[in-house]
């Protein structure tokens, strides 16, 4: 009965874009896109898809857009309904990086390429992977907590356990923090991990650490929708300003924050270059052709995966002009409400 229910809504919800091309018109490159709906949670990604569509357009692609019900669950159905549309490359954003697998197998078996975006399928030998440098993310994080406050307490707040990415992270926050933990320069208060990119999971864990201490001078977060979650709440503490938090993502309410003080810096991926390059990609593949790619990285298949790695860069207030607002990821108007009203 719940697999019918999820099936009658996943014929609902794809989204096909012809591209000026009818369905029986084969002559040119059809792209399916599959992503949960849960992903959107985060502020980033309807852009992601915007320009990604425009410029597969560019290049004469069609591209079928799936965004399956809920979570990873439901990603696998609507993986096999965009098969079904003689589609000639699978590009993916996975909500789960090992749940999609088994799918995925069967996409690779047909002589199907899968592009994995943004965050990396593991345990199965796909065609390529596109995202940010996110072991870089971390230490850009660190680095910038550290150079503010090379003594004191810490809290480290990662990602999803679902998500590659935030081991990434977590592994660059540690590369840089560690020396320091071990000379005993800083402290490590406590080190949270989530279940999921979730907003309300990250306050309850959050408030559950300073509900036991607010001895804490720094905090790194995953994103910036945590360092959201956590500025809330050290603001409902007046401590708002007097912790340093980090977050990546360049949200609008984070890059207000950076303005305002309430947050140190974010870090900026430019994704207008990922999505664009991540088109492009998906064309080639399915063209046969395969560029090369900076990097291959190990996803536990036992096979090298092309790695096509764009680099974030870290946003503090002197930089937001020449960074976000510069890139057009948002106004000035917008960046600068909050401090000039």
């Amino acid at each position: 009965m719940i697999g019918k229910k999820i099936l009658c809504i996943l014929l609902i919800l794809p989204f096909v874009f012809s591209c000026n091309k009818t369905s029986e018109d084969r002559s040119g490159i059809r792209i399916g896109f599959s992503a949960a709906s849960d992903t959107f949670l985060l502020e980033r990604w309807d852009r992601d898809i915007k320009i990604f569509m425009a410029s597969a357009r560019e290049h004469g692609a069609e591209v079928i857009f799936a965004k399956s019900p809920g979570n990873a669950m439901g990603q696998i159905p609507q993986i096999q309904y965009l098969l079904e549309q003689n589609i000639d490359v699978l590009v993916v954003i996975p909500e789960d990086m090992e749940l999609l697998s088994g799918i995925i197998k069967k996409i690779i078996d047909k002589g199907i390429p899968v592009l994995s975006y943004d965050r990396p399928i593991m345990n199965i030998p796909i065609t390529g992977y596109v995202s940010f440098d996110n072991k870089e993310v971390g230490r850009l994080l660190a680095g910038a907590l550290i150079s503010k406050v090379p003594r004191g307490k810490y809290l480290i707040i990662n990602g999803s356990i679902r998500d590659n990415n935030s081991y990434e992270v977590n592994r660059g926050v540690h590369e840089i923090l560690d020396p320091f933990f071990e000379k005993e320069e800083i402290s490590l208060v406590e080190e949270i991990w989530l279940e999921e990119w979730s907003f309300d999971e990250a306050t309850k864990k959050i408030g559950d650490v300073l509900a036991r201490t607010q001895d804490i001078q720094a905090i790194s977060a995953a994103n910036d929708m945590i360092a959201e979650a956590a500025i809330r709440l050290l603001s409902e503490r007046r401590l708002a300003g007097k912790v340093a938090v980090v977050g990546q993502d360049a949200d609008l309410l984070s890059c207000q924050r950076v303005m305002e003080g309430t947050q140190l810096i974010t870090v900026y991926k430019p994704i207008a270059l990922l999505a664009e390059r991540a088109a492009l990609l998906a064309v080639a593949m399915a063209r046969g052709e395969l560029p090369e790619p900076e990097q291959y990285i190990d996803n536990n298949s036992g096979t090298g995966i092309p790695f096509y790695v764009e680099t974030p860069i870290a946003v503090y207030n002197k930089d937001m002009d020449d960074t976000v607002i510069k890139d057009g990821f948002h106004s000035k108007d917008d960046v600068y409400r909050k401090i000039n009203p």
